[in-house]
């Protein structure tokens, strides 16, 4: 499946979730249809001890869904099984515009790197990642040949995520 997907990556505690948070608004103020795939460590739980779909997943079930009027959820233990690539969530994924990826340092799509000062590693990765095609930074950078944005500026970032995912010409 072809999909317009853009990645948000950085360093723990860098600002990935805040800018994604802010595009997905502003892309969506736009009228473009946004959903959005974060990478976890390996141990997070979207589910709380005592309620039915935990118990259900305690029990040994390897998927469980949870459906209301309002939304619907899909958990999938992995029960021993490796974890799954990018592109099988990505195809796992309603139609829209765009996905925007957080987290995935490694993977092959376009993304743009976040750093923050107050993370605890600053050790640049654009210089290793040819598919870092940007950066946003709270504190000036200079140096370089990629666009650098301020972390801040969700409306020019989101102009370049349209441009280069050609979600506008």
């Amino acid at each position: 499946m072809n999909r317009r997907v853009f990645g948000i990556t950085g360093w723990k505690n860098s600002g990935k979730t805040t800018l994604t948070e802010k595009l997905v608004a502003e892309l969506v103020r736009r009228g473009w249809k946004v959903s959005t795939v974060k990478h976890a460590h390996h141990d997070f739980d979207i589910d709380k001890p005592g309620a039915d779909s935990f118990r259900h997943r305690q029990a040994g079930a390897t998927e469980v869904a949870i459906v209301s009027g309002n939304r619907w959820a899909l958990m999938h233990e992995l029960r021993g099984e490796d974890e799954p690539p990018l592109d099988a969530i990505l195809s796992r994924l309603a139609p829209c515009d765009i996905v925007l990826v957080e987290g995935y340092k490694r993977e092959p799509h376009r993304k743009i790197e976040t750093r923050r000062l107050e993370a605890k590693e600053r050790t640049p990765l654009a210089a290793g990642d040819p598919n870092i095609v940007a950066i946003a930074a709270d504190f000036a950078i200079t140096g370089q040949s990629l666009p650098v944005f301020d972390l801040d500026d969700t409306k020019s970032i989101a102009d370049f995520i349209e441009r280069t995912t050609d979600l506008v010409a």
